[in-house]
């Protein structure tokens, strides 16, 4: 609650500084009411940590809520107003464009003004009648001390980039090591039999994801099968989906299986399987139709094996599993785990280099039997204690509040979730209820998390030098911190690629959401009155009748099935919108050859986050050009683009994504335009760049973009020598050239690029057989990934080039026949990972002797 009256009001002072000139004298009651929500902010980050359900108190909140968000309301609404008049007159009046200024005549914007004073005035009256309630009604007193509850401001989280205690991973969980060997054996005897079924079963909170996942990346498991892969189902799913994230898993190329119906893709999955000992792990089933759907299209190879996880012991029944039931943690065991979390010294320390206080021990003992030995609960609660002063008094008091939580109902884990979530600083738990709106089990883009969380205003950059994604960034990794948010994959320079949330802490931030209107999760069945803030609707069917009556509608993130025809007009009505994320989904039988949108999508001028994916091919409207505020566009996942020439209008955009194709659209009359190199260097705000076709960035252009951090080209048809096509920024820092068909090594040209840390060729983006890194080149790149380039035989590294590799990797270059020598002189390299590989360079590299040969192999992965 607090975190969303301070959202608002650091809204309100950055609209007084930047956008002064349109409210005219209106001024006055905007002061007012900033300066009346910051002390109410101030007293709802007390209230909100209260350890109370006092119905006085969360009528109150909620009041003020709502007319914080009318306020906010009433002003986007006139800004919008304002610019659709500004745009309208510059399209009446183009022929006197260089005569007119682009701003409204202030004697149109007066019955805007007017009307805007008037609406300010009433929500100033009627936020000092909810203040008035507060003492007529002692909700003051409904609140009790909070002591025990984090006070943090967004400039005291620890930045990721500061040197910080690593926290205890999935692999160090500890108490796990029999249950593992168990499991492995069930997997690994009688191999020689048909493929056979395993299931992990237990309640939620114990672990059987990590167990499974545990299993799954052990060495002899990866050795002993000849491709593996690991789905997560939970309660919403199709086979189709299912099938399609195996496919994902096992086979190199997927992109001409996108768009095939269930069963064709079954079939294409059960051809790769054929004859082959494989291991599948399906996370998360909550029904046995799960299995009955996807055993068709798993062959009876010899040797294969299906790992489940479940919750249900009947699933496991019903699929002739072999059972493991997965028991709660013993005293030891939980007193271990809660000790490395609490008192993290390293990810990989042991029980013996961690050391509790004698002053905390017996305090710290009760807290941890209130897990009853469920892994999560213990994590979560080390976790909250990691964040507070290791002193009794301090301890006890997350006992008693532990103790207050338990007492309210008996889902003992759940209790002590929603400890840790009152116990987060009031800027990160609107970070932690967004969580919830993806779907369950899914496996969340870092990056796409983040941008999300930056266009809702919710992340506030540190200072005017500070990226508010890398502020994102920090606030990620203090919730994982805390044990709040899961890892799944870390990038080459260890920061968080994608992220999960634990099923349990999925309906806690729902629940939590819900009451605080929040957000609001839908399928096909809406509850009225229905005018949500922000609406999740994955898989919805009959959404479209609902839009026209949400007029409050700031986000809409899901999955739609068309045909709904009347869908974009219903839309129209959500102009406030800042985020919208949809994916249009149609039935596999049915072909749309060419999808246009609509020209009222110009009217969201509010946008700052939109994805979109739809039908084959897109078309979008001049009127793009429009929103004027978008940060992030991701078209990347739809196949052929038409995009208009106006989209180089929007210069606040910090990461462009476009698909395979994209086609750039421009009116005969604006052929002159073409000298601007294609507007690409008047987005200087660029920080991601992803284009399918180096022509939209033509040579002199990217230099301008001195913000550009990330660079993918995917290109087919590029002349043979790289520096003919482009000029790279210096500041460019990750660089992916993907089937490009290089003719000419591109290192001499890329090896040049000052501040360059990581570099991935993939898919034939060069043709020849050497790789060359001259002497001295590449002086910051940590990562070097080289994948599918058929014709490459040989890397050569001469001397003082690449001094400060950390990661090589290197796939399904089957030409290349040696490596290790040069391997040697790769002074600071960390680790090494070859897949499908050519026989004879792995087995250089696991028989030469040698001790500088030995130093190697402890750092390479061959698979």
């Amino acid at each position: 609650m607090a975190e969303t009256i301070t959202f608002f009001v650091d809204k309100l002072s950055n609209l007084a500084v930047q956008e002064a000139s349109l409210f005219g004298g209106v001024e006055g009651q905007i002061s007012l009411l900033r300066n009346e929500l910051e002390w109410i902010s101030l007293f709802l980050e007390e209230a909100s940590a209260a350890h109370t359900d006092d119905r006085r108190l969360k009528l109150w909140m909620n009041q003020i809520r709502d007319a914080a968000y009318d306020a906010e309301d009433v002003i986007d609404k006139f800004i919008g107003r304002l610019e659709h008049q500004r745009q309208r007159r510059l399209q009446n009046l183009k022929f006197l464009r260089v005569v007119l200024p682009t701003c409204v005549i202030f004697a149109d914007k007066l019955p805007l003004i007017h009307e805007l004073d008037g609406r300010m005035k009433e929500i100033n009256v009627k936020i000092e009648k909810i203040l008035a309630n507060k003492s007529r009604y002692c909700v003051e007193n409904a609140m009790m001390p909070s002591g025990a509850w984090s006070s943090s401001s967004p400039n005291e989280v620890v930045t990721w980039g500061e040197k910080r205690l690593p926290i205890v991973e999935e692999a160090d969980v500890v108490g796990m090591k029999d249950e593992e060997e168990a499991v492995k054996e069930m997997l690994l005897i009688n191999g020689e039999l048909e493929r056979g079924v395993v299931a992990i079963v237990g309640m939620g909170g114990l672990g059987k994801t990590t167990l499974a996942k545990k299993v799954y990346n052990d060495p002899d498991v990866n050795r002993h099968f000849q491709c593996r892969a690991l789905v997560y189902v939970s309660q919403v799913y199709t086979i189709r989906e299912l099938l399609m994230g195996i496919a994902n898993n096992i086979m190199r190329e997927t992109n001409h299986m996108r768009n095939m119906g269930e069963n064709p893709l079954g079939n294409e999955v059960c051809k790769y399987l054929d004859k082959k000992r494989y291991l599948i792990v399906l996370d998360d089933v909550w029904s046995i139709q799960v299995w009955n759907g996807l055993c068709l299209y798993l062959p009876k190879s010899k040797g294969s094996r299906v790992l489940i996880t479940t919750r249900n012991q009947q699933i496991a029944l019903d699929a002739y599993a072999k059972l493991y039931q997965l028991r709660p943690l013993g005293e030891k065991e939980s007193w271990e785990l809660f000790l490395k979390k609490t008192f993290p010294t390293g990810s990989r320390s042991t029980i013996s280099q961690v050391e509790c206080p004698a002053e905390l021990e017996d305090v710290g003992k009760k807290i941890t039997g209130k897990c009853k030995g469920l892994p999560l609960a213990i994590v979560v609660s080390g976790g909250l204690l990691s964040r507070k002063e290791k002193t009794p008094s301090s301890w006890e008091k997350i006992l008693r509040s532990m103790e207050w939580h338990l007492s309210q109902g008996p889902e003992s884990c759940m209790g002590i979730l929603a400890l840790s979530y009152r116990d987060l600083p009031y800027f990160l738990k609107s970070c932690f209820l967004y969580c919830g709106v993806f779907p369950e089990d899914c496996e969340i883009k870092a990056s796409k998390l983040i941008r999300i969380w930056v266009a809702e205003g919710f992340v506030q950059a540190r200072g005017e030098e500070t990226v508010e994604e890398d502020v994102g960034e920090d606030y990620l990794e203090e919730l994982i911190h805390r044990s709040m948010i899961q890892v799944v994959k870390r990038k080459w320079d260890g920061r968080v690629k994608s992220c999960r949330m634990h099923d349990l802490l999925r309906d806690l931030a729902i629940s939590k959401a819900k009451d605080s209107n929040f957000f609001e999760v839908r399928g096909n069945i809406f509850a009225y009155p229905f005018n949500p803030r922000r609406l999740i609707a994955h898989d919805s069917q009959n959404i479209s009748q609902h839009l026209s009556n949400c007029h409050r509608l700031r986000s809409l993130i899901g999955s739609i099935h068309i045909p709904q025809v009347n869908f974009w007009s219903c839309l129209r009505s959500a102009k406030l919108l800042t985020v919208l994320d949809l994916t249009l989904t149609v039935d596999p039988d049915r072909e749309i050859p060419e999808m246009k949108l609509p020209k009222e999508i110009g009217e969201f001028i509010h946008l700052k986050y939109f994805r979109f994916l739809g039908p084959r091919k897109t078309r979008f409207p001049w009127s793009i050009g429009r929103l004027i505020n978008l940060e992030t566009l991701d078209l990347r996942d739809n196949f052929y683009l038409d995009i208009p020439f106006s989209i180089w209008k929007l210069h606040q955009l910090r990461h462009l994504y476009l698909g395979a194709y994209p086609i750039l659209r421009m009116p005969i009359r604006d052929q002159r335009c073409f000298s601007s190199h294609l507007g690409i260097d008047k987005m200087t705000n660029l920080q991601t760049l992803y284009v399918g076709q180096h022509g939209w960035v033509m040579r002199r252009g990217l230099p301008k973009l001195t913000q550009l951090r990330k660079l993918y080209i995917g290109e087919p048809n590029m002349s043979s020598n790289i520096s003919y096509e482009l000029i790279f920024p210096s500041n460019l820092v990750e660089l992916i050239l993907d089937s490009c068909c290089l003719k000419q090594d591109p290192m001499l040209t890329l090896g040049k690029l000052p501040n360059l840390r990581a570099l991935k060729l993939r898919n034939n983006a060069y043709m020849g057989k050497k790789i060359t890194c001259s002497s001295g080149a590449f002086s910051r790149l940590e990562f070097l990934g080289l994948k599918a380039l058929t014709y490459l035989e040989e890397l050569i590294v001469e001397e003082s080039a690449l001094p400060s590799l950390k990661t090589l990797q290197i796939y399904w270059c089957y030409e290349m026949e040696k490596l290790l020598h040069q391997l040697q002189k790769l002074k600071s390299l960390q680790q090494v990972k070859l897949e499908n590989m050519n026989h004879s360079l792995t087995e250089e590299i696991k028989n030469t002797k040698g001790e500088e040969f030995d130093k190697i192999r402890l750092i390479t992965s061959i698979t």
